[in-house]
């Protein structure tokens, strides 16, 4: 019995210790630069100009961070349109589901990397790619900031902008 006592307890200290170690809690502020209303523009393929609002805002007594995005009426079919919900959870993480009208939905955790906000995707392996997703904040000021949509196929050592919006108060 004592045997079997003292191989429990071992076996206990060594998954403690060989653990990874514990995140480190993101700030509660972390996305409070992104809530408002904003005016969104970028440049399509064919170097016209797409539009939208997204109005983002705290909801559910502050805890969560709910996102409104329309592209504007005026721009050709389909237009997009999409809700994001961001939460930092108990242990201080900071995470977003988003989905929109095209059947687009994306789960992402949120990083910084010195002044700029990350939100990504996990990494999935795809055939001999390894493929993700990350939207970066930058360039954050008062009346704006710059957001870009990035996608990788070698694991994240490389990224290639798939979109960048201009957002404006």
């Amino acid at each position: 019995m004592r045997f079997l006592v003292l191989s429990l307890l071992l076996a206990l200290t060594m998954q403690t210790t060989s653990a990874a170690p514990a995140p480190v809690p993101q700030a509660a502020d972390m996305f409070d630069f992104w809530v408002g209303d904003w005016q969104v523009s970028w440049k399509n393929a064919d170097g016209s100009v797409g539009k939208a609002r997204n109005h983002v805002s705290r909801i559910l007594d502050g805890h969560v961070i709910e996102e409104q995005f329309e592209q504007d009426p005026a721009d050709l079919a389909p237009l997009l349109k999409g809700r994001s919900l961001s939460v930092r959870d108990p242990a201080g993480l900071w995470h977003q589901a988003w989905a929109d009208n095209q059947g687009g939905f994306f789960a992402l955790t949120a990083s910084a990397d010195g002044d700029k906000r990350l939100f990504s995707t996990a990494l999935v392996p795809v055939g001999d790619q390894v493929k993700g997703q990350r939207m970066i904040f930058h360039d954050i000021r008062k009346d704006g900031f710059t957001w870009d949509w990035e996608g990788t196929t070698d694991g994240g050592r490389t990224w290639k902008l798939l979109w960048q919006l201009d957002y404006r108060r």
